[in-house]
């Protein structure tokens, strides 16, 4: 079973990995200036292993204590780097802060204070993305801070103790083209650098839109299902 796994994650990377070199080349771009993020929830540990071995370097996890467990099988084996993806509570922000090198979830000041305070008491240094919604409608409930509230968000980032300011991260929105809602964050990302001329991250694009994400300057595509097949399957 392990054999044929390993078989079917190397094929799957393997078309991933020429989508991404098709994508570059079609916004002529270096294929090498794009870091894959193999989400990897909801799956086994065991596969985090094969990945490793098929010289995957960023997985990407959105829930804990799920990621917490992961971290704990491989992290002395394999030399990952460890992306938390996902809606961030404030109470789990110290639990993150021990294990993730990378939080892409940053949407508001309270997660940045505990994130630093965490980070701090763990006497490490953590990257943060800036999460932008670039959803049009207002809604009651989102992820991500509104284009305007990005430059205050970042700032405060990059002056919270124990934390580096990476750049921004986002969602295409559901049901719509993700070209234009990925343009307008690279816009947003622009404007970005011109503060901060060190958060060149653009985390953009998953499995069913990185094409956009890339075409548009993305930097990292976080992708899931594309390698590691339809969750709910049985291992």
């Amino acid at each position: 079973m392990t054999r044929q796994r390993r078989a079917e994650l190397a094929d799957n990377l393997a078309r991933v990995r020429e989508r991404i070199e098709q994508a570059a080349r079609t916004a002529g771009r270096d294929p090498d200036e794009i870091t894959l993020v193999v989400v990897t929830k909801t799956y086994p540990a065991a596969d985090l292993d094969l990945l490793a071995d098929l010289g995957v370097q960023h997985v990407g996890e959105n829930r804990h204590p799920e990621a917490a467990d992961k971290h704990a099988q491989v992290a002395g084996v394999h030399p990952l780097v460890w992306h938390f993806v996902g809606g961030l509570q404030t109470n789990k922000a110290a639990a993150v802060a021990r294990y993730a090198d990378v939080v892409e979830s940053v949407d508001r000041l309270a997660l940045v204070t505990a994130l630093s305070t965490a980070a701090l008491r763990a006497g490490r240094e953590l990257d943060c993305l800036v999460q932008v919604d670039l959803e049009l409608e207002q809604r009651e409930v989102r992820s991500g801070c509104r284009p305007d509230e990005v430059p205050a968000m970042a700032e405060a980032v990059a002056e919270a103790e124990g934390l580096r300011l990476g750049g921004l991260m986002a969602l295409a929105p559901l049901g719509a083209e993700p070209r234009p809602a990925f343009e307008r964050l690279a816009h947003v990302a622009a404007h970005l650098r011109t503060e901060h001329p060190d958060a060149g991250v653009l985390s953009a694009g998953m499995s069913g839109d990185l094409e956009a994400g890339v075409e548009v300057g993305a930097t990292h595509v976080r992708i899931g299902r594309a390698v590691l097949g339809e969750r709910g399957r049985s291992r």
